[in-house]
């Protein structure tokens, strides 16, 4: 992603999403070495954008949107990989994300992508008030459980 992208995507937040990032805080993340913000773009066109935090070996998606006349063509698919190879890159041992429960086309892309569903976040988005299904792909090769310590 770069500045002369975020005025656009902006708009494509604000026709995508109840809580839309605005322009300056797309901005923000540019300066974020924590941030890995990524823009699909086919000639001068903008098809849509993806973006993560990486941190300790954790990432986590915090957004994925494709303008309505280039979805289903790849473009999400082609950011999810993308953000992937980011991800391992900076030797992340998964990578999370939350989906409206509601939102069967992306779920469907997800688990087609390797992504298991890990949880559930009761009444987590608002406009209108929805679970949030939390998806994980991890990376190697053997199973992963939750421990915790408490002391």
């Amino acid at each position: 992603m770069e500045e002369k992208h975020t005025e656009k995507l902006a708009q494509l937040e604000r026709l995508c999403f109840s809580r839309p990032w605005s322009r300056e805080a797309l901005l923000e993340e540019l300066q974020n070495p924590a941030a890995v913000f990524l823009t699909a773009v086919e000639g001068q066109e903008i098809l849509g954008y993806a973006g993560m935090h990486c941190a300790w070996g954790e990432c986590y998606l915090d957004n994925i949107a494709v303008f309505p006349a280039h979805r289903r063509q790849g473009v999400a698919k082609a950011l999810l990989l993308a953000l992937e190879e980011a991800a391992r890159r900076q030797n992340g041992e998964f990578l999370s994300l939350e989906v409206r429960a509601s939102n069967q086309g992306a779920i469907a892309l997800y688990q087609a992508m390797g992504f298991q569903e890990a949880g559930r976040r009761k009444n987590f988005y608002t406009a209108p008030r929805e679970d949030g299904l939390i998806f994980t792909k991890y990376f190697s090769e053997h199973n992963h459980k939750l421990e915790m310590n408490i002391c």
